[in-house]
């Protein structure tokens, strides 16, 4: 496997969550001067930040369901930057005006129109995994194919607990703002990981910067 360096980027509140419009009402610049430094060439967000932030709100529809059923990545253009969405069944729908370098990555669980209707907006993507997504095979196919290098996983909770749960995630780098959530059953920075143990994910503290809107930023090694 051709695995890029992979940091996960957060911004969450000082009791560690990170639910979106809490963080939109924070209005801090904290986070996106950390990610521009951080250099990464390729984000990954999961299917329900998407929707909130970037997708439209009603869900795409097949009107014929076949499946896919094959692995096959679509490169519609020539970027220096990706911004992948997970998305297992192709699901989202896309405002003519998103981000240009956008990448949809699908298991083979998406309908044959779905692709379809990415390849005629001009929309990049990956399918790859019969059931779920294949991340190792992803991350492959991004590397060779799309020039990945540097990725910058950057939520929601369980996407980011997913890559550290498979162990790689290198780098994890926060952001704390000023704030507190204290909402009882708000997502965290990493959720939805089961283990049969309750040993932590133990991490190397590397550097803490202060930021200019009293936002703290950490960034730490994961021990492997």
């Amino acid at each position: 496997m051709n695995k890029p360096y992979i940091v996960c980027h957060m911004m969450a509140t000082l009791d560690g969550r990170i639910d979106c419009p809490v963080m939109a009402e924070i209005g801090s610049d904290g986070y996106y001067e950390a990610l521009k430094a951080l250099n990464v060439d390729t984000t990954f967000e999961g299917r329900v930040t998407a929707q909130a932030d970037y997708a439209e709100k009603e869900p795409f529809v097949p009107k014929d369901a076949t499946l896919i059923g094959k692995e096959e990545w679509y490169r519609s253009h020539d970027s220096e930057e990706w911004h992948v969405v997970t998305d297992t069944r192709g699901t989202l729908r896309w405002p003519e005006d998103d981000n240009e370098h956008r990448l949809c990555l699908l298991s083979q669980q998406a309908s044959n129109e779905y692709i379809q209707y990415l390849r005629e907006n001009g929309i990049s993507y990956i399918v790859c995994g019969e059931k779920q997504i294949d991340i190792l095979r992803a991350l492959d196919i991004l590397t060779e194919h799309f020039g990945t290098q540097r990725v910058g996983v950057v939520g929601g909770g369980r996407l980011n607990g997913t890559f550290l749960k498979m162990g790689l995630i290198d780098e994890v780098s926060m952001v704390y703002a000023p704030a507190i959530d204290g909402r009882a059953g708000q997502t965290a920075a990493f959720d939805g990981i089961e283990k049969a143990d309750i040993h932590p994910y133990m991490l190397r503290l590397r550097e803490v910067r202060r930021m200019d809107d009293d936002s703290v930023w950490m960034q730490y090694e994961v021990k492997k």
